[in-house]
């Protein structure tokens, strides 16, 4: 292919040269002719022979010239860009004539290849400082499953330097298990770095035309320590708020009931101070029993025993239950789910009990009713109610705006849903209608 290249010009450059010398053989035959032919000296048929010859070979040389020239800049141009180098740029460059055009749209390749270059660099190192940065180990691999890319959380979980990890093969690294089964993952492995939990991804890439593995570890166990350590934080503030709102009147009865027991000279209604002062107590501490039993209640959510059941049925069951005021139902489709039907019932049960709440209120109604949408059932309970008062805490345990409600009925309705694979969530009812809607969706496929 080189030699090719190498002859091909040469050959072009040699017909180029011939055409321009057969272009001008006539006019050269024909002052020959005019010269040799007419009454002239020798001489001067001499002198204009030589000087014809030599204007025809010059010129025909400028011609070779002025033909080759813009084509060996164009080469060199196209040769520049193969190897990378945009900055060059050809003179002369012009839309008026086809050499120009020619020579214009090299320079607005070269420009467009430059620019996009840029920004396949920019967008490159971006990557790179983005896999740098980012608190996961990541590491490619080649066919070979040797290693050829890892960034600081991939330096950390080994224990290296980059500069002696690259190259290595992924069993020394004890990394080989990690490319091998179905992703995402979780395991427990021990690193130099760390131990733990970890999430396993991995995907292939082609780098110049080989494949590639891209493997990408996740500590879970610092993400599941900071959620527990917030949950116990929660659950402290809670339970030490609801502790401290019983205890504190407990012992400001106590401390005066002792000090009454204790005075020398009691008032003559002592008795009935006593009893009272007990009777608080005692509504106080069982107020709080009924507190921790529904706390308990809420963290031990069995798993769901699964057995059909018709939404008709259901919903209407829990229509039923509901005295205090009529509850509307809008059929929907026969629909059998698989669910734990007691689970449910106290789902629904609650949502129908706070929708009734809200109802009696203004004096509104309830409706139930259910459709299937792309495959799941959605269960809707609509109240007339005055609407939701403080929707950022509905879900939050314990919070009620009820002077008697204990603040885990929604809480655990959610959690029964999300037992079942499905959703909760309390919006406002659609435009033109007062009040708020419960919607509940059960996927029907993993039911």
């Amino acid at each position: 292919m080189a030699s090719d290249r190498r002859h091909r010009p040469a050959g072009h450059e040699s017909r180029v040269f011939l055409a321009a010398l057969l272009s001008g053989l006539p006019a050269v035959l024909l002052a020959e002719g005019l010269l040799w032919f007419g009454s002239f000296s020798l001489r001067t048929q001499v002198t204009g022979s030589l000087v014809a010859a030599g204007t025809w070979l010059i010129g025909s040389a400028l011609v070779r010239e002025r033909v080759l020239r813009p084509l060996q800049t164009i080469a060199n141009l196209l040769a520049a860009l193969r190897e990378g180098d945009y900055s060059i740029r050809a003179r002369g460059a012009s839309v008026e004539d086809g050499l120009g055009l020619a020579l214009f749209e090299v320079n607005t390749l070269s420009e467009t290849l430059r620019s996009q270059r840029l920004h396949a660099l920019e967008a490159s190192a971006l990557l790179r400082r983005v896999i740098e940065e980012i608190d996961v180990a990541v590491f490619a691999f080649d066919s070979a499953q040797r290693l050829r890319l890892v960034n600081r959380g991939g330096e950390r979980l080994l224990g290296q330097a980059s500069e002696r990890l690259v190259g290595m093969d992924a069993a020394a690294l004890g990394l080989a298990a990690c490319l091998d089964g179905e992703t995402p993952r979780t395991i427990d492995a021990a690193f130099p770095g760390g131990a733990g939990r970890w999430e396993v991804r991995g995907s292939t890439f082609r780098q110049d035309g080989l494949p590639h593995r891209l493997l990408v570890l996740s500590d879970l166990s610092r993400v599941l320590r900071a959620e527990e350590r917030s949950a116990w934080q929660r659950l402290v503030r809670v339970l030490g708020h609801e502790i401290n709102n019983s205890l504190a009147p407990i012992k400001s009865l106590a401390g005066s009931l002792r000090s009454l027991a204790e005075h020398p000279s009691r008032p003559g209604d002592w008795e009935q101070d006593l009893r009272s002062g007990l009777q608080v107590i005692e509504g106080r501490s069982e107020s709080l029993g009924r507190f921790m039993g529904a706390y308990a209640k809420l963290a031990r959510l069995p798993p769901p025993r699964l057995a059909p059941v018709r939404i008709e049925q259901w919903v209407h069951r829990a229509a039923a239950l509901e005295t205090r005021l009529e509850v509307r139902v809008r059929e929907g489709p026969r629909v059998v789910l698989s669910a734990d039907g007691d689970q449910l019932d106290q789902l629904l049960i609650n949502l129908v009990h706070n929708a009734a709440d809200a109802a009696l209120e203004t004096g509104g109604g309830v409706t139930i009713g259910w459709r299937i949408v792309a495959g799941v059932a959605e269960i809707t309970v609509d109240d007339d109610g005055p609407g939701l008062p403080d929707p950022g805490n509905l879900f939050v345990p314990f919070f009620t705006t009820k002077a008697s409600g204990s603040g885990i009925g929604l809480v655990l309705s959610r959690q029964i849903a999300e037992a079942h694979g499905g959703t909760l969530v309390l919006e406002p009812r659609p435009r033109g209608h007062r009040g708020a809607r419960a919607c509940l969706r059960l996927p029907l496929g993993s039911l």
